[in-house]
C-alpha cells in the first residue's frame, strides 16, 4: 500500500509539473508565433482541454503557424500517454480493490482447533500436517493484503492484529487446543500476553529466533518455546557424528528395543557399490529396510537392483544389535582418526549449536567463518578453494554447511565436492525450494530450517497422531487407523496405495515388529508408519 501511495504521489507531481510547463510554453508560443496574448489562466485552460480531449471552447481557437500546430500535437500526445499510464497504475488496481472480497475478521464456532498467529513457510508445513490429520486451524494475519491472498487460496484466515485480545476472541481462542505465536520475538511475547487475557489454560507455543529471550517468552505466558535453529544444529551434528562413529546416532526408539535410524553408505564399506539384493542386508543383520534416499529422492519400495553407493542413505528398522551390525557394514573400512575430522562452515546460531553438540564426542570440529570471533579456527569465505583447503576439506570426513544464505551454501557445496569427492556434505537449507539444488550440487544430506520447524510444531500439537521424529527427512508417525480395522496388511495394500511402510504395531502396550501380509489390524491398534510428507498425508486419508 505504501508503494502504491508513493507511485500516486510521483505521478501527480509529474502531471502538475508538465501542466505548468506546457501552460507557460503555450502562452509564450501564442505571443511569439501567433501574435496573440494569452493570460496564464487562459493558457492553463487550453492545456487542460488538450490533455482531457474535451474540445476547445475559447474563441474557437485555430492556429496558423506550424510551430503552434507541432506544439499542440506534442501536448495531445503527452495527454494521451499520461492517461494510458494512469489506467494500469491507478484505475485498474482501484477497480480490482473495489471488487475484491474482503478477508474475514472472525470465524464460525470452532473447538479444539489450532490458532496460528502469523504466516511463514514453517506455518505452511504445519498446516499441511494439520490438514492431513483433519485438525482444524485458523491463521491470524495483521496485513490485509496477505490476508486477502491467503483467503483467495482457500486458507482459513482471519484479518486482524494477533496481539489484540478482541481479535483472539473472534477466533475462539478460549476453545482452542493450542496457539502458535509465529512472529518476531517481541511480537510473540505480546501475543502470549494477549492470549492469557482471554484464556488462562490454552496451550501457547512460541518460536524464538534469539534463544537468549526464551525466559522472557515464558514469563509472558508461553508454555513451550522452541528455537528452530538449535534443533537444526543438533540434527546436523547428530547426523555427522553418526557418520564418523561406530555408535548408532539419531535413532528413533519404538518400544523397548526396536529402533529406526538413517545410515549413510560410505565409499569403501562392505555394501558400497553393490546391488540391494546382493548386499543381503536382511539375511546378514535381520534389519528391515524401510526405504532409501538418493540425492534427495526417497524410494519407499527400492528395487532389488538399486545400487548402494556413497549417494545412498538407508532408512532401516530393527533391534539394537541388528542395527549395530548394519552400521558396521555401511562404514568405510578406510575410516581412521586421520580422516575423522569434521568441518563446520558458518558460526552463527546453527553452527555454534553444531560445534557445542559435538563437544560431547571425541571430535573437535574445525570451524570456518567469514568473521574473526572466539571459537573460529579458519577465517575466510567458505566458497573459496584456499579457505576450504586451509580447513582440511581434502582430508576431512564430513563438512557441515551451516550458512545463513542458500546461494552461498549451494556454491560452497559445488566447490567442496570438486575439491574433495569423498567428503560427506551435510547442508542447511533456509528455503525448501533450494533443497533440490543442494542435492544437485553434491550435498549428501540436507535439512530445511522451515520444514524442521513445521514438523516440530506438528509433533507437539498432534498428540494422538504423533509425529515421532520431526527432524528426519521422512515422517515417522504413530496413529490409529479406524478405516483399516479388520483388514490384513496384505489386503490393505498400504505401501502400494500410499507409499508408506508399516514398521510396527503397538497393541495393548506391546510393540509387534514381526508383521506379515496376514497380520490383521484390530481396533485400538497404534500403527507406526514411515514415509514422506506426501505419503503420510495419503495414509492419513486412507486410515480415517
Amino acid at each position: 500500500m505504501k508503494r502504491q501511495w508513493r507511485r500516486a504521489l510521483l505521478y501527480i507531481s509529474a502531471f502538475f509539473t508538465i501542466l505548468v510547463v506546457y501552460t507557460f510554453l503555450y502562452s509564450w508560443a501564442m505571443g511569439t508565433f501567433e501574435n496573440v496574448d494569452r493570460s496564464f489562466i487562459e493558457s492553463f485552460a487550453i492545456v487542460i482541454e488538450t490533455f482531457t480531449t474535451t474540445g476547445y471552447g475559447i474563441d474557437s481557437i485555430y492556429w496558423d503557424s506550424s510551430e503552434m500546430k507541432f506544439l499542440m500535437i506534442a501536448m495531445q500526445m503527452t495527454g494521451v500517454i499520461l492517461i494510458f499510464i494512469a489506467l494500469p497504475l491507478f484505475v485498474a488496481p482501484w477497480i480490482q480493490e473495489v471488487i475484491r472480497a474482503s478477508p474475514p475478521t472472525s470465524v464460525d464456532e470452532l473447538d479444539d482447533h489450532v490458532v496460528i498467529c502469523g504466516y511463514s513457510p514453517r506455518a505452511e508445513t504445519l498446516i499441511d500436517e494439520l490438514l492431513a490429520w483433519n485438525h482444524d486451524y485458523v491463521i491470524v494475519v495483521s496485513d490485509r493484503e496477505s490476508a486477502l491472498d491467503l483467503y483467495e487460496q482457500n486458507v482459513n484466515v482471519v484479518h486482524g492484529d494477533p496481539e489484540s485480545a478482541d481479535v483472539l476472541e473472534n477466533v475462539h481462542v478460549q476453545q482452542a487446543d493450542s496457539v502458535i505465536a509465529d512472529a518476531t520475538d517481541e511480537q510473540n511475547a505480546s501475543i502470549a500476553l494477549a492470549v492469557r487475557e482471554v484464556s488462562s489454560d490454552v496451550r501457547i507455543i512460541t518460536l524464538v529466533e534469539d534463544a537468549s529471550l526464551t525466559s522472557y517468552l515464558e514469563y509472558a505466558g508461553a508454555d513451550q518455546v522452541f528455537s528452530p535453529r538449535h534443533l537444526l544444529g543438533r540434527s546436523l551434528a547428530e547426523k555427522v557424528t553418526a557418520s564418523v562413529s561406530t555408535d548408532l546416532g539419531g535413532t528413533v526408539t519404538i518400544g523397548e528395543d526396536f529402533q529406526i535410524v538413517e545410515l549413510s553408505i560410505q565409499d569403501g564399506s562392505e555394501v558400497a557399490n553393490t546391488k540391494l539384493a546382493e548386499s543381503e542386508i536382511r539375511e546378514r543383520t535381520g534389519a528391515s529396510i524401510i526405504g532409501l534416499w538418493r540425492r534427495g529422492e526417497f524410494q519407499s519400495s527400492p528395487s532389488p537392483d538399486v545400487l548402494l553407493d556413497e549417494n545412498t542413505i538407508l532408512l532401516v528398522a530393527g533391534r539394537g544389535a541388528q542395527l549395530e551390525r548394519l552400521k558396521e557394514m555401511t562404514l568405510s573400512n578406510e575410516l581412521d582418526t586421520a580422516r575423522s575430522s569434521v568441518i563446520v562452515a558458518g558460526y552463527g546460531e546453527v553452527g555454534s549449536t553444531v560445534e557445542s553438540e559435538m563437544q560431547s564426542t571425541a571430535m573437535r570440529p574445525v570451524v570456518v567463518d567469514s568473521e574473526e570471533k572466539p571459537g573460529v579456527d579458519v577465517i575466510g569465505n567458505v566458497t573459496e578453494e584456499n579457505v576450504l583447503r586451509d580447513a582440511g576439506v581434502e582430508h576431512a570426513n564430513a563438512l557441515i554447511l551451516a550458512l545463513g544464505d542458500d546461494t552461498t551454501t549451494i556454491f560452497a557445496t559445488l566447490v567442496a565436492r570438486e575439491l574433495a569427492p569423498g567428503v560427506e556434505i551435510v547442508a542447511r537449507a533456509n528455503e525448501t525450494d533450494n533443497i533440490g539444488k543442494l542435492y544437485s550440487a553434491g550435498a549428501d544430506y540436507v535439512l530445511a530450517l522451515e520444514t524442521v520447524s513445521g514438523r516440530m510444531l506438528a509433533s507437539t500439537i498432534l498428540d494422538e497422531e504423533e509425529v515421532i521424529s520431526p527432524d528426519k527427512q521422512v515422517d515417522i508417525v504413530r496413529t490409529t487407523a479406524p478405516g483399516l480395522v479388520g483388514k490384513s496388511l496384505g489386503d490393505a495394500e498400504i505401501r502400494s496405495r500410499t507409499g508408506c511402510t508399516v514398521i510396527a504395531v503397538e497393541r495393548n502396550g506391546e510393540v509387534i515388529t514381526d508383521l506379515g501380509p496376514r497380520f490383521t489390524i484390530r481396533a485400538g491398534d497404534q500403527l507406526i508408519v514411515a514415509g514422506t510428507d506426501e505419503d503420510t498425508n495419503q495414509f492419513a486419508e486412507l486410515a480415517q
